[in-house]
């Protein structure tokens, strides 16, 4: 093995060293344009291993319902919404990370009160009175201080669906799932600060939840225009929530999704999975085929992801360190931590 430390900690500062390149699962720098979102390499990259994960995500766009997602951590359960987004050309995947705190109207939109209160009382210190015109305009300015959020882009009108994932809903708050239900069925949601000016200022410009200004699709629609504070789908969204199990959902919510049950990945298919990642050769190696039955062992007595599996495999595959080297331990502990004593 050729030394491959970078840092060696001798203390010598040194500008003599050079990353190589990074691996596949983390694009950064050079793999990724200037506003591009990096979680969509997954898109290209993810292998579908499981001819049910297929058949649900098309039950899923026929019936118009969102497809709950229940599986261990790095069992590919988000991923399938890029690789979803990328081969039906959906455009950016609308991204909604939820914890304790989130609420529906989080992912509907936000409106910046206290931004727009300010503007007013500046307009209310000019001691001109405003025309009718001059009004109208000053209410419009409203649009500046609201965007939508990713719930609320997603239920934007478009001929295809829009995509959103709802990453670990079983984070949520308890009432969150049954908050959704009937969005999940009507399909459109109000903004009560518009509608209250829809006589006034009939329609309006604000931003959405897109920000990745590759995607030729969905980078126009950075901005929307909505009619008398009213957002109503033309096509229902394609919805994936994701969930580790941790928590029951009502059976009400249950009912209005379909399920699907990531199982994690076996031998075979861990070396699928490897081959697209990391090399098709380094998977012949007897060490690293011991190391794979090894890792499945381990994972299926804790709580190892499969990237874990692939972050070793990264340093092997690059001639730095061995299939028994201590760090192939630490890298995959159960619960990815390392622990040092200090001198």
């Amino acid at each position: 093995m050729t030394n491959w430390q970078i840092f060696t900690g001798n203390q010598e500062p040194t500008s003599d060293w050079e990353l190589p390149a990074s691996p596949s699962w983390r694009p950064f720098g050079e793999k990724n344009q200037p506003g591009e979102s990096r979680r969509k390499s997954r898109g290209e990259t993810f292998q579908i291993v499981d001819e049910n994960q297929i058949k649900m995500v098309n039950a899923a766009l026929y019936l118009r319902r969102p497809l709950l997602i229940t599986g261990k951590p790095g069992t590919g359960k988000s991923s399938i919404a890029y690789k979803v987004a990328y081969e039906l050309n959906l455009g950016e995947v609308l991204y909604w990370p939820i914890t304790t705190r989130t609420t529906l109207k989080d992912g509907l939109y936000n409106y910046d009160a206290i931004g727009r209160l300010q503007e007013v009382k500046l307009s209310e210190q000019n001691p001109q009175p405003l025309s009718k015109q001059q009004q109208k305009a000053s209410l419009k300015q409203i649009e500046k201080y609201i965007t939508l959020g990713p719930l609320g882009t997603a239920l934007l009108p478009s001929k295809k669906p829009r995509i959103l994932l709802i990453d670990e809903i079983d984070k949520s708050d308890i009432d969150l799932p049954n908050d959704l239900l009937t969005l999940f069925e009507e399909g459109y949601f109000k903004i009560p600060e518009l509608v209250r000016l829809k006589e006034e200022v009939k329609e309006v410009t604000v931003g959405t939840a897109y920000n990745d200004e590759t995607e030729e699709l969905t980078a126009k629609d950075r901005t929307a225009t909505i009619e008398e504070g009213i957002v109503s789908c033309k096509a229902f969204p394609f919805v994936i929530l994701t969930s580790n199990g941790e928590r029951d959902f009502p059976a009400p919510f249950l009912r209005r999704c379909l399920r699907l049950t990531m199982k994690s990945p076996n031998q075979d298919e861990l070396v699928k999975i490897i081959e697209k990642h990391i090399d098709t050769d380094i998977c012949l190696r007897d060490d690293v085929i011991k190391l794979i039955k090894d890792f499945i062992k381990k994972r299926n007595k804790g709580t190892l992801a499969t990237d874990q599996l692939l972050n070793a495999l990264f340093l092997i595959k690059e001639g730095k360190i061995a299939t028994d080297d201590d760090i192939i331990r630490l890298i995959n502990q159960d619960l990815g931590t390392v622990e040092s004593s200090d001198d």
